[in-house]
């Protein structure tokens, strides 16, 4: 009998690519998601950053057909995983630990323009 595998993630995840900053002792590095949620994000820096380390992140969500401009969001986050990228470079996760309400539907909003 096939088992049907059960996704774990309470929130969903977008695989998109937006254009993100992080911020971390004094260095700043521009790179895009490879997936989103409201919680998290993936993303390749070509620097490594350790896990557990906190650090300022900035997102662009592209705007819709309606609003005019793409919408700006800023948080805190922790990297929870490094990866080694085999080409160069590090796959990072990182889990947004201080997000304010209004920045989490800002998010939320635009993945569920996404799914189904």
């Amino acid at each position: 009998m096939t088992k049907i595998a059960r996704e774990r993630r309470v929130h969903p995840r977008l695989e998109h690519k937006l254009p993100f900053n992080v911020a971390v002792n004094g260095y700043d590095f521009s790179t895009t998601t490879r997936n989103i949620s409201c919680v998290g994000a993936y993303c390749h820096l070509d620097k490594y950053i350790p896990p557990f380390t906190k650090i300022s992140v900035k997102l662009s969500l592209p705007a819709n057909e309606r609003a005019g401009k793409d919408t700006i969001v800023e948080c805190r986050g922790v990297v929870v995983r490094s990866e080694d990228e085999q080409n160069g470079g590090f796959n990072i996760a990182i889990f947004f630990n201080q997000v304010r309400p209004e920045e989490r539907k800002k998010i939320t909003a635009y993945i569920s323009r996404f799914l189904s």
